[in-house]
């Protein structure tokens, strides 16, 4: 019991656990919008990642990082990562993909448009933790008085 307690301590395995649940939420709305729906690659990746980001954002606040801040303080700085992020991380999946197009121009669009969309959520899981941890739900460090 005491290993299981000190694995869901750690905010790094409790924000895989919620981001399990955003992924499942997000990567479906973007395959489906992108698929059946026929959006286009950014307005479907942008929409999957808002209604994951909703979702994140709650769920990150009480139970990953345990946060004290406010919505006010922390939805503004949460959004920016979200932002800067999805930019990121999608842009340079897409450009990616986009090369390996070039080298094989017989698979069709669509796939590397979704194979984009994976590996954009995988470059994107990472910075988010990150940009979170040390951004959005940062918790002040104590100062240490020295007399």
């Amino acid at each position: 019991m005491n290993t299981l307690r000190k694995l869901f301590s750690s905010s790094f395995i409790r924000f895989l656990l919620v981001g399990v649940l955003n992924t499942l939420v997000g990567l479906s709305v973007s395959f489906i919008v992108l698929n059946l729906a026929g959006w286009n690659y950014w307005l479907a990746t942008a929409t999957g990642n808002i209604v994951g980001a909703v979702c994140s954002y709650f769920l990150n606040r009480t139970f990953t990082f345990r946060s004290n801040a406010t919505v006010g303080s922390s939805w503004w700085k949460f959004s920016l990562v979200i932002g800067v992020c999805f930019g990121l991380s999608y842009g340079m999946s897409l450009w990616l993909t986009q090369g390996l197009e070039l080298i094989w121009p017989n698979i069709s669009t669509s796939l590397f448009e979704n194979a984009a969309i994976l590996l954009g959520n995988g470059i994107y899981t990472i910075l988010n933790y990150l940009g979170h941890r040390y951004f959005t739900f940062r918790v002040p460090q104590a100062k240490t008085s020295v007399n």
